[in-house]
């Protein structure tokens, strides 16, 4: 089974990206791990501690909303953002609320990057057991267990310095 991103494309210079992480606190054993992911992977990548701003809504449906609301609060507060990490997990239930919540939120956040006009990197485990989300987490006792905040963070570092407001400013 292939797992995450894979190898990073190029070294980035990510000593300047600046980046928020909204993250749900519903299933905060699964969304613990792939923040504290993400944030290890924007660190090794370069990215400082002082750059990361991490907020929380209650749930996944609150993630789009709390996203948008994040990164204008940021801009009106006179600071930017080249990024953000919306993180949520999903875990389907006896009822259709996971279907209907996954595809909102699924179109919402990708709709919304061009509302914030910053990359949004799509953090939302969508699964079908408990187990799935652990292994997806990297925990639990499945063989093929891989964080895939990691994967978010990676992706992060890439689309601020490459297609991000500072784009431009960060390639020089």
């Amino acid at each position: 089974m292939i797992k995450g991103l894979g190898e990073v494309d190029q070294t980035y210079d990510a000593s300047s990206v600046k980046v928020g992480i909204v993250h749900a606190r519903w299933n905060k054993t699964v969304i613990d791990a792939l923040v504290q992911g993400a944030i290890e992977k924007l660190l090794a990548m370069g990215v400082k501690e002082k750059n990361i701003t991490v907020s929380t809504v209650p749930g996944a449906f609150e993630l789009p909303f709390g996203t948008q609301r994040f990164a204008e609060l940021t801009k009106a507060s006179g600071k930017h953002l080249d990024v953000v990490i919306p993180i949520g997990v999903l875990i389907k239930g006896d009822s259709m609320h996971f279907e209907y919540i996954s595809d909102s939120v699924t179109h919402a956040l990708m709709n919304l990057q061009k509302k914030i006009r910053l990359p949004v990197i799509f953090g939302l485990l969508t699964c079908l057991t408990e187990e799935q989300a652990l292994t997806r987490a990297g925990l639990g006792e499945s063989e093929g267990k891989h964080n895939h905040g990691e994967d978010w963070g990676a992706a992060a570092v890439e689309m601020a310095v490459k297609f991000g407001p500072r784009a431009e400013q960060m390639k020089k």
